[in-house]
């Protein structure tokens, strides 16, 4: 059955670039380049729209996972205030 689902919450729309982002994983890619990424790490700035895509690998873990967000994004784009994602194991 899965996990239970939240409640539903009316999103607020950000004030200045880089407070909110949306994070998203897109899977099922064909492996590529010399590390075979078969996943990727969309993470959208909600106020710009800009995006990133991060190339990743699925046996990754969630600590992977986060060293990947600092060096990409907190590295150079500061801590965002609110960060929206799904429920998978690898944002937990």
């Amino acid at each position: 059955m899965g996990r239970s689902m939240g409640y539903l919450k009316k999103k607020q729309e950000p004030k200045h670039p880089r407070e909110t982002i949306n994070m998203k994983w897109i899977t099922g890619l064909v492996p590529g380049g010399k590390e075979n990424f078969d996943v990727a790490l969309i993470i959208v700035d909600r106020f710009s729209k800009r995006m990133r895509c991060l190339p990743f690998n699925k046996e990754n873990t969630a600590m992977d996972t986060a060293l990947l967000f600092w060096n990409n994004i907190v590295s150079t784009c500061g801590v965002p205030k609110i960060i929206l994602s799904d429920r998978d194991p690898k944002f937990t």
